[in-house]
């Protein structure tokens, strides 16, 4: 069981956070599309082509920070915001989508990042269940 999942287990409101699978997951999702963002930038940073790479880096530098909002607001549930939360996925899952389609141009060419466009994807999907859950 990941954290995530037993966190909202053990939350006193558990019962009020809607399909807490698709929670979890999300924010789940969410964390690991961050890092691996992160982690593609700086790697594209390293590469001799770095000029050509410069959309991926800003793509993947935006998603990064808008997936790690997101994690920690889906994470908070104390007066809960239905019309922020949905607000806060759809922009992750743009921001997602977009780094994700910047990452698969450069996936055959560089492993970082056909991982981060992996990453992306499964974060867009986790945030389109999420957002069909509430």
């Amino acid at each position: 069981m990941s954290y995530a999942t037993s966190m909202l287990r053990a939350d006193p409101r558990s019962s009020e956070l809607g399909d807490p699978s698709a929670l979890a997951d999300c924010i789940e999702a969410c964390l690991e599309c961050s890092q691996a963002c992160t982690s593609c930038a700086e790697s594209c940073l390293s590469e001799p082509e770095v000029a050509a790479l410069s959309d991926c880096i800003r793509l993947a530098l935006d998603c990064a920070d808008v997936s790690s909002a997101a994690a920690k607001v889906l994470s908070r549930h104390s007066r809960y915001d239905g019309n922020l939360r949905r607000a806060l996925l759809a922009a992750t899952r743009a921001a997602s989508s977009l780094a994700a389609e910047a990452c698969e141009a450069d996936a055959e060419g560089y492993a970082h990042c056909r991982v981060c466009a992996e990453a992306c994807r499964r974060c867009e999907a986790a945030c389109v269940r999420l957002l069909e859950s509430l």
